[in-house]
């Protein structure tokens, strides 16, 4: 996930390619055989303060619902949810800290839903072209930042405990192509980052042994982006579960992105899923189809999940354009009929 408001949306549109752009020049055959299980899901951390602010949502019988009653009629069974370590309060950059980030968590084991904390070792946005540490880790050396990312992932995981949560995936780090908590974590310092990951990873496993540790890549078309990262955190003794991709591309290159997404992922025996998805909102029919054919390449792939990244947003809360609601109507879009296709 990319920076603040606009620059956010940019860096999430620079990720769409065309057709002619995608090269998988030497790639073996992605796997034939279909997840066992398969999630559908959403990201959906900024609901809360939507509410907060007045928003609410109607079904497309034009009933007003809660958003994950209606999230689960198209048949979402899990949602993703971001964490900052001190977070400002505003509505659209801030918010998500631990203790919000659990009690939505506790809202959505309520109704059913399998739970993904996705970490931004940030105090606000961290994506593939950003990944700025907390103002309190700035000016650290590795070894206090090794020490503050023990204390933090193990506190905070034991808040979530404490509310009675067991995430089923646990993303340590957002989008961390470049390294996590520049520059001390960046892939350049390769032992460094490995490093503060590792500790994240243990500490999620000591409080939830069970829970899929995910390393969470963007642009997964750009295959030597993927090498880099993999290469780097695998060579100094990485330690993960699976992996996760964010994708925003059309219908026409899905299937190429994902068989790159397959290909590393079968280059160091990982599962993996789409952590991310979106599309242009006014593009209702692209995006709709895009969101087809994802699930469909995934679904051959090997894939273990689809998660669309932030359906129920509509302005004016943000300027972000690429959700699956409608503004004027405040019902879901047909976008969302790509669920259930």
């Amino acid at each position: 996930m990319g920076g603040r408001g606009l620059t956010r949306r940019n860096l999430l549109q620079a990720s769409a390619i065309g057709a002619g752009a995608l090269a998988l020049g030497g790639l073996g055959s992605a796997p034939s055989a279909a997840a066992a299980t398969f999630y559908a899901g959403a990201d959906v951390s900024w609901v809360p303060q939507m509410e907060a602010t007045g928003y609410t949502w109607l079904n497309a019988s034009g009933v007003q619902e809660d958003i994950l009653t209606i999230l689960k009629g198209y048949g979402l069974s899990a949602v993703r949810l971001r964490t900052w370590v001190n977070p400002s309060s505003d509505p659209v950059n801030g918010h998500c800290s631990i203790d919000e980030t659990a009690a939505m968590a506790v809202r959505a084991k309520a109704a059913g839903l399998a739970v993904n904390i996705d970490y931004h070792f940030g105090d606000t946005w961290n994506s593939v072209g950003v990944q700025n540490p907390p103002a309190a880790w700035a000016s650290m050396t590795y070894s206090q930042m090794l020490t503050a990312m023990y204390n933090y992932v193990y506190h905070t995981m034991n808040v979530i405990k404490y509310n009675g949560v067991t995430p089923t995936w646990v993303q340590i780090g957002n989008e961390i192509n470049s390294g996590i908590c520049h520059p001390v974590g960046s892939v350049s310092n390769p032992a460094q980052m490995t490093g503060l990951l590792n500790a994240a990873h243990d500490m999620v496993k000591e409080v939830f042994p069970s829970a899929q540790v995910v390393i969470h890549l963007a642009q997964p078309q750009n295959y030597s982006s993927m090498t880099t990262f993999f290469s780097a955190f695998s060579g100094n003794g990485g330690t993960w579960d699976m992996n996760g991709f964010s994708s925003y591309g059309s219908a026409s290159v899905a299937a190429g992105i994902v068989a790159n997404m397959a290909e590393i992922s079968n280059a160091y025996g990982k599962p993996y899923m789409q952590v991310e998805f979106g599309g242009d909102v006014s593009k209702v029919g692209s995006t709709e189809s895009a969101l087809e054919a994802y699930a469909t390449a995934l679904k051959a792939n090997g894939g273990q999940g689809l998660l669309y990244w932030e359906p129920e947003v509509y302005s004016p809360f943000t300027t972000y354009a690429m959700g699956a609601w409608d503004s004027t109507t405040r019902e879901p879009t047909a976008i969302m009929n790509g669920f259930t296709a």
